[in-house]
């Protein structure tokens, strides 16, 4: 027996006995079409809306919060940073290329759409283990899409991240984020308000591709993904720039009210949304709109995600002017309808009409569900096995060099070097930090002011632990930008979790965001936007939980920016911060010992703020030549990464015994709020003050110089030639 049509799009008994209520009559195919894609947990978060009540989204640096297509922080003088992250990990999974390649166009719109030009693009990439040819496959797919689209529309990007583990490979995470600059007075916003003024469809034209991604993206991926491999978008990024340049000079023109991204449900989602802002209604007629395809019906039109298309709300009576400012750059720009009082969403065809719906039931009367919560039993299980064991391997030899080697080696800490040279990263002359350090930065033309860019989540920590990995993702990403030289800001995250309705999935998501809500009061640093994707399942399981976190600081002087690479040689190297029995959860134990247990490294967040101010202040006054995040593989990884880039020496000595830690702990342990500094000898008295004053542990460690690397404990000693070797050439060996 035939399933009915409104469960054939995704919707269960519930939810359409609710929407024939509201509607007081049966829904008509388009109409159940309207609400299967806008109450679908992609555009609704009707599992997670409760939950992401518990950040705090204000602050005095918050010009606009969650709620618009993109967040928006002051940076003085007028000025204002607009960014956000989103997730395309479904249409990822089944075609790469165009599935990352058109998640760059989405978020790029929804920064410009705020009326901010792009200025620098990020990216979160989550895939299996390269051993697998598929994997290889959606790795190379996806990189190659983020770089053309990317390149092709001159926006560099600055920064990211790469992470590999056997839980994403059913399902890869490619999280894109984006970073505008806008002045206050041009800023825009998704409202469609002033009864009467016209409904404008700009951009390129409207085709079948992407009909139902929203709901594609809302359910768990099986064998029968693949063959919905036509409702991946396809994108043009020479018509995004078109785009792009046409949007920037209405807005500069005063020629907008309203203007919003088609993404995700297309033209259903930017109508209602925009509509219900504003508190007004919307009538369109799709016979107008521009499409590319013949034949296409009502549900077609309103539910494509074709790319490159805006949804406007010219002030009144500049429709001809818009008109010629997008034939200018060679686009569409065509009036479809017009702003009503009636709170209605009435989609005309001609002069039928074949949808009518409150436009407030499509995106506030979506059910909200509080689904169980139920602590997974692995998690006793995972924090109660005995690592001692492996803290004290190699005690006897305390040979390390082999273990440095192989954690140098892994594909998550190896150079990411073959990813980010496909990508345009000097574009628009701004950028002063290049890809491969802790953040990105870019400076602020006309000023002396710079903004430092970063994604960050150990999702490991997170899966061991939901609350504390979230806040450490928090800090980690803010400790990132700290380590250039920049105030955080705000946040903006993607929340990459399994299926909601399943309790354990569930009690995961629910304690992360507690966790990283916790970090984000403490460190000042408010959500202002981001993305929730769920069910990222497949046939394999559900991914680690990752709440992917991306933050933006301000470095007020851009000549005081710093890097994570050794400079100069005489240099004394020091660690802030304590190092502790903490190899849970650590890149040590998954690479030698293929184990992913233990306790995670605890975060007290009170030291982490003050650790962070610590480095800024320092920073600030001239002491630090380098600045280097202790994470992934501790800190003998940190100190030859450091090496690496500065293509120098360092003679190193960790106090043995410190806290009764092994050589392993203590130099693999990921213990948290730890920075790799390096500073002239004549600044080490004055650093030590300010640590002290603070209350930070601080330890001279040894010297910058020579050309090999060595540590005690450990009997580390390895040409520095060897193992830059070891960690550029890791992946490039394995994709071979």
């Amino acid at each position: 027996m035939a399933k009915p049509a409104w469960e054939e799009m995704g919707l269960i008994q519930s939810e359409y006995d609710k929407i024939v209520e509201l509607l007081g009559r049966e829904p008509n195919y388009t109409e159940i079409g309207l609400f299967s894609v806008m109450w679908s947990e992609h555009c609704s978060y009707k599992h997670s809306k409760p939950v992401l009540g518990m950040f705090p989204t204000t602050g005095e640096q918050v010009l606009q919060g969650p709620g618009e297509n993109a967040g928006i922080v002051d940076i003085g003088d007028g000025q204002a940073v607009v960014f956000k992250i989103e997730s395309h990990n479904s249409p990822t999974a089944v075609e790469p290329y165009q599935g990352a390649a058109t998640g760059v166009g989405g978020i790029i719109r929804d920064v410009f759409t705020m009326g901010a030009r792009p200025i620098g693009l990020l990216n979160s990439l989550r895939f299996g283990q390269l051993d697998n040819p598929r994997v290889r496959y959606l790795f190379d797919g996806a990189v190659a899409g983020i770089s053309a689209y990317g390149n092709c529309i001159g926006v560099p990007t600055v920064g990211g991240e790469v992470y590999f583990n056997k839980c994403y490979e059913g399902n890869p995470l490619v999280n894109a984020m984006c970073v505008g600059l806008i002045k206050h007075d041009e800023i825009a916003r998704g409202v469609a308000s002033g009864v009467g003024n016209s409904v404008m469809v700009v951009g390129a034209t409207t085709g079948r591709d992407g009909i139902h991604g929203a709901t594609f993206s809302s359910e768990e991926l099986s064998d029968d993904s693949e063959k919905k491999r036509p409702e991946v978008q396809a994108g043009d990024p020479f018509m995004e720039k078109l785009l792009l340049e046409a949007c920037l000079e209405l807005i500069k023109n005063d020629l907008v009210v309203g203007m919003q991204d088609m993404g995700a449900a297309g033209l259903t989602s930017s109508s209602c949304e925009m509509a219900s802002r504003a508190g007004t209604g919307l009538e369109i007629d799709v016979t107008l709109v521009p499409q590319r395809e013949e034949g296409m019906t009502p549900y077609e039109i309103l539910l494509s995600e074709s790319q490159e298309r805006m949804l406007l709300i010219p002030k009144k009576g500049s429709e001809d002017k818009v008109q010629e400012i997008f034939k200018k750059w060679g686009l569409n720009a065509v009036v479809v309808g017009k702003v009503t009082d009636d709170g209605l969403l009435r989609i005309k065809e001609g002069d039928k009409v074949a949808a009518e719906v409150p436009a407030l039931a499509l995106t506030e009367e979506c059910p909200i569900y509080h689904p169980e919560a139920k602590k997974p039993s692995y998690i006793d299980e995972m924090k109660n096995v005995d690592l001692e064991a492996y803290g004290k391997e190699t005690a006897e030899t305390g040979d390390c060099n082999e273990i440095l080697l192989n954690l140098l080696a892994s594909p998550t800490i190896a150079s990411k070097e073959w990813v980010y040279k496909q990508y345009d990263y000097t574009a628009g002359t701004n950028t002063v930090v290049c890809p491969g350090s802790d953040a990105g930065v870019l400076r602020i033309k006309g000023t002396n002011k710079g903004i430092a860019m970063s994604t960050d989540c150990n999702s490991r920590y997170v899966y061991l632990n939901p609350e504390v990995g979230g806040k450490i993702a928090i800090a980690e990403a803010a400790r990132n930008v700290v380590c250039s030289g920049a105030k955080p800001l705000a946040v903006t995250d993607c929340l990459n979790f399994g299926n909601p309705e399943k309790p354990e999935i569930f009690w995961q998501f629910k304690n992360a965001v507690k966790g990283m809500s916790e970090a984000c009061e403490v460190l000042n640093t408010p959500v202002i936007g981001g993305n929730v994707s769920l069910y990222n399942e497949s046939a394999k399981g559900a991914i680690y939980p990752t709440p992917t976190v991306g933050i933006v600081g301000l470095i007020e002087d851009i000549d005081k920016r710093v890097t994570s690479e050794f400079k100069q040689e005489g240099d004394v190297i020091v660690l802030l911060g304590e190092t502790k029995k903490e190899l849970g959860g650590s890149e040590y134990l998954s690479v030698v010992h293929d184990l992913e247990a233990g306790k995670t490294p605890e975060l007290d967040l009170d030291v982490e703020k003050a650790l962070q101010q610590l480095c800024l202040d320092a920073i600030g006054q001239g002491l630090v030549n380098s600045a280097h995040d202790c994470a992934e593989g501790g800190l003998a990884v940190a100190i030859a990464e450091s090496c690496i880039d500065g293509k120098v020496g360092a003679k190193v000595s960790v106090e043995a015994g410190t806290n009764d830690l092994t050589p392993i702990e203590l130099l693999f342990s990921e213990s948290q709020s730890r920075i790799v500094l390096s500073v002239k000898p004549e600044s080490v008295s004055k650093l030590k003050e300010l640590a002290a004053a603070t209350k930070i542990a601080f330890a001279e460690l040894g010297t910058v110089g020579g050309d090999e690397l060595i540590i005690e404990p450990g009997n580390i000693k390895l040409p520095v030639e060897k193992i830059e070797k070891t960690w550029r050439e890791a992946i490039e060996c394995q994709l071979k």
